[in-house]
């Protein structure tokens, strides 16, 4: 079984709704493997702390408030804060866009502790505004300065690229002009055959 397989049976595991082989798998497989059986534990603890939360029941004046608070189709008045910034919080403020936001966290949760990435706890301190902006704009600048640094060694290996070629080619021409040097005829002595020789004497 994969590390995948296990993630995805793990909640019907949990829920107890796997068959006798499957279960068995997801047993093996979470012996084997550490970051697997890490996370099992991980998911057992969230589900037990869930399961210790008490079921509160609203009061009744709560749900008075709330349908009184229902706008009832007519124009809310003007200044209401409502009015200005209702209909674009309006979907953020629903129910599927939380669910939708919780499980875009584990899933990237679920990346990182797959891609080995260290983890730590949340603490409140880590929701500070001020802090998660100094994260991002850290985190920009890292980019950014990978960026120029990347764009600083292209520039160094084009130089030299250029710089190869330029020696290559003067290499080139001289072993060329080296070589008409070498294949230019020289004047040719002319042979003195026995009777000229006789002669200048």
């Amino acid at each position: 079984m994969k590390c995948a397989d296990f993630e995805v049976l793990l909640c019907d595991y949990l829920d107890g709704t796997l068959d006798a082989d499957q279960r068995h798998a997801v047993e093996e497989h979470q012996r084997e493997c550490s970051s697997c059986a890490e996370f099992a534990r991980d998911v057992m603890g969230a589900v037990a702390f869930m399961e210790r939360a008490e079921t509160i029941d609203a009061p009744p004046e709560l749900l008075t408030r709330i349908t009184f608070e229902i706008p009832s189709g007519s124009k809310s008045k003007k200044g209401d804060w409502r009015s200005l910034f209702g209909g674009w919080l309006q979907p953020v403020l629903q129910p599927r866009f939380a669910m939708g936001m919780a499980m875009t966290i584990l899933s990237f949760s679920m990346i990182g502790r797959m891609a080995g990435i260290p983890q730590r706890p949340l603490q409140a301190a880590d929701l500070e505004p001020t802090r998660i902006w100094s994260a991002i704009d850290t985190r920009a600048h890292r980019a950014y300065d990978r960026l120029v640094k990347y764009v600083d060694n292209l520039r160094l290996v084009y130089e030299i690229q250029n710089r190869l070629g330029e020696w290559s080619a003067q290499e080139e021409q001289a072993s060329a002009e080296q070589g008409r040097k070498n294949r230019r005829v020289e004047p040719a002595i002319p042979a003195v055959t026995p009777d000229e020789r006789e002669n200048g004497k």
